[in-house]
């Protein structure tokens, strides 16, 4: 077992001897300075914010330097140690989170200056803390070396010390190994945490697809109802146009029908305005008419009296005897004689229209003088007195005889049908008639 002891020994002794030398190949040939690297996260100076830089360790230098990204060229910011630098584990969790306890890294430099590194676990976070104190270390024997060739065997001893620490480093990265394993364990979880809970989320997206879809359908629906009436609407806009139009050509109809309207009072003013003249003319000629019944009436009056004389005077010439004549000769120049001739005239009753509206035409032939025997006929009464009709007004240069004429019942019939509520016409005698003067009358 002592030759067990003394050959792990002496293999211990040759694997130092073997790492001592590729130490310092690589410090004479300047590459894989690097001790350590790694992600760190790294408290904003000015934000307070944490934010995750790769972090990079250069023993030669005795900096620190960190990127953004590893594969970054560009080198974000440098910390430069020195044998005043301070560098511990914080106790204190400045970033907040459970997990990072004890993972808190300070560092003070001679420039006043903190920094706030945070590493995954706190064991990452100590073997950082150990590679920094053996890299000042490291530093120092380095300068020796170049300085010195003689003391390679010390530097050889604090390279062994830097074994035993990077041993140390290498538990450490086991136990990061370790926290590995229990944070993909934790991950596994959280994995199938996510998939139970996308499980259930799927579950509520088919529910809410199947939301989605009778939303769409009613929605088309909807989409269908609004453009149905949407051409309703346009129907009920085109029927309104329509009706507007026909508002139109009503209006136009019930402004023609006014204006013929107003065309047509203008015309029953007109009218009425002319039948009110016809009328007043009418009542003025209904006034002259009554004014020359009033005179016919004086003049029937005077013819009475002239009657009664003539009636007198051929009784008396009846009376004294044949020696007398019938008729009484006055000579014309004598004033106010009236010269009739009467014939036998019917007992009929004649209206006052005949007065007014005389017959239209008499027969000429029919008018006969009244013979000798026909004078004791004649009665003097108002319906004979009716018959005697003014032939002509004139009392200059005409005949004052007046005639009477015998008129049938036919003749009487038609004066009375052919009444007329105009002006009345008057007949005058023709110039034509034979006129009959007083020595028709005498007997021979």
């Amino acid at each position: 077992m002592a030759t067990n002891g003394a050959s792990s020994l002496r293999d211990g002794d040759g694997g130092t001897e073997a790492s001592l030398d590729k130490i310092k190949r690589q410090l004479a040939s300047g590459s894989g300075r690097n001790l350590l690297q790694g992600p760190l996260l790294k408290r904003s100076e000015t934000l307070r914010k944490w934010n995750e830089r790769w972090v990079i360790l250069d023993p030669t230098t005795g900096k620190m330097e960190y990127k953004i990204r590893r594969n970054d060229p560009n080198i974000k910011g440098t910390i430069t140690f020195d044998s005043n630098s301070t560098i511990m584990t914080s106790p204190y969790n400045f970033h907040g989170l459970p997990k990072y306890d004890n993972c808190i890294i300070y560092i003070a430099t001679p420039q006043k200056k903190e920094y706030f590194l945070c590493a995954e676990t706190p064991g990452a976070a100590r073997a950082w803390e150990t590679l920094r104190v053996k890299d000042e270390e490291l530093q120092n024997l380095a300068r020796d070396i170049r300085a010195r060739d003689s003391t390679i065997k010390e530097i050889a001893e604090k390279l062994t010390e830097t074994a035993e620490a990077a041993e140390g480093a290498a538990s450490a990265a086991h136990t990061m190994d370790e926290q590995r394993r229990i944070a993909s364990s934790e991950v596994e979880r959280l994995k199938k945490e996510l998939e139970k809970q996308a499980m259930s989320y799927s579950l509520k997206l088919r529910d809410s697809e199947e939301k989605v879809m009778v939303l769409t359908k009613e929605r088309e629906q909807l989409i269908k109802q609004r453009d149905s009436s949407h051409q309703e609407a346009l129907l009920w806009r085109s029927e309104l146009a329509k009706a507007r139009e026909r508002v139109v050509i009503l209006e136009g109809a019930v402004v023609r029908a006014e204006e013929k309207v107003r065309v047509k009072e203008a015309e029953a003013e007109a009218v009425i305005k002319e039948a009110t003249e016809k009328e007043s003319a009418a009542r003025d000629q209904n006034q002259e008419l009554l004014a020359y019944i009033n005179m016919l009436q004086l003049q029937l009056k005077r013819q009475q009296e002239n009657t009664k004389e003539v009636l007198e005077e051929r009784g008396e010439s009846c009376s004294d005897g044949d020696t007398q004549p019938l008729t009484k000769h006055v000579h014309p120049s004598e004033e106010n004689v009236d010269k009739a001739c009467l014939s036998v005239s019917r007992n009929i009753p004649v209206s006052e229209r005949s007065l007014v509206h005389p017959a239209p035409a008499v027969d000429q032939t029919r008018i006969r003088p009244i013979g000798d025997g026909e004078w004791n006929d004649i009665e003097a009464t108002e319906a004979r007195i009716a018959d005697v009709r003014e032939i002509a007004t004139d009392t200059e240069g005409n005949s004052l005889d007046i005639p009477v004429f015998l008129q049938t019942n036919d003749t009487q019939q038609q004066e009375g049908s052919a009444y007329h509520p105009h002006v009345p016409t008057f007949r005058q005698p023709d110039d034509t008639q034979p006129e009959q003067t007083s020595d028709s009358y005498h007997q021979p």
